[in-house]
């Protein structure tokens, strides 16, 4: 069983419909190209239905200092999550100047990839170990692609970490099962379109990331 966090939220109902299945991580995107992206002034709001005990994660792309400022003036983040090409130094500097805990994606698709966790986990706090995006692609993740799990078998890290990439309702048991991700993250896979989550994927995803579905 796996924790989850549900990444990408925008409305109210959803970051209920997150709470109420029992995820304990929520994030929020402040990347204006992404479909789910949402200013500090909605973040703020929205950041107000999340109930205590539920870490509040701000997802964030090569960002410059004054947009981490910005929103952490109005948002009470928990954890910054770093998704672009930021440099192990970077992430030093983001921790430093912010004073949060800094969650450092790392994209996936080969083995020639995996030495850069191990690069991050010196530097980071948590590591999100996502799939690699297709090159060209606008965003850095929410592609819904997954990459070869078994990558990760019996591998370990500096630091607690988290499995994305095209996980869904439907095979996020077996993602868990194969890797042994403490914490798995979603945003596309309980979607019915970019950036529209709808709340029955949410609980059959937490559900299903918890090993509570019939089997």
């Amino acid at each position: 069983m796996a924790d989850v966090k549900i990444c990408g939220l925008s409305k109210p109902a959803h970051v209920h419909a997150a709470a109420e299945a029992g995820a304990r991580f929520v994030g929020f995107v402040f990347f204006a190209k992404s479909p789910r992206a949402v200013t500090a002034d909605e973040a703020s709001q929205l950041s107000q239905l999340v109930p205590v005990g539920v870490a509040q994660v701000g997802l964030f792309v090569n960002p410059d200092d004054a947009l981490l400022q910005q929103v952490l003036a109005k948002v009470p983040l928990d954890i910054i999550q770093l998704h672009g090409s930021e440099t192990p130094d970077r992430v030093t500097e983001v921790k430093e100047l912010m004073g949060l805990p800094v969650m450092k994606a790392v994209g996936i698709s080969g083995p020639e990839d995996l030495p850069a966790l191990t690069d991050y986990g010196l530097v980071a706090d948590m590591l999100l170990v996502d799939a690699k995006p297709p090159k060209g692609a606008d965003l850095p993740g929410g592609n819904g692609l997954a990459f070869d799990w078994r990558l990760l078998v019996g591998r370990h890290w500096l630091r607690p970490w988290m499995l994305a990439g095209g996980l869904t309702p439907e095979n996020v048991a077996e993602a868990v099962r194969l890797t042994g991700a403490p914490v798995v993250d979603v945003s596309s896979g309980v979607e019915s379109a970019p950036g529209v989550k709808e709340s029955g994927l949410i609980s059959a995803f937490v559900a299903a990331a918890a090993g509570d579905v019939a089997r």
